[in-house]
């Protein structure tokens, strides 16, 4: 929410969400990022997390 309309990587993600030490895959920033629009986007027929391929993620402020 603090980077609204920001591409954020998943490694920033991994460090700020989990920590630094965190060593498993990288792909469960995918997995959560899909829960997260299932809880957030899909019942309410709105698009506000945003793949930016080769960047990362962007939270879209007017969930178009």
């Amino acid at each position: 929410m603090r980077h609204r309309d920001e591409v954020v990587g998943k490694t920033d993600i991994l460090t700020h969400v989990w920590d630094e030490n965190f060593d498993g895959d990288t792909n469960i920033v995918e997995g959560y990022v899909g829960y997260l629009r299932r809880k957030t986007d899909a019942p309410f027929g709105r698009r506000t997390i945003e793949t930016v391929r080769g960047a990362g993620y962007r939270l879209l402020s007017t969930g178009e």
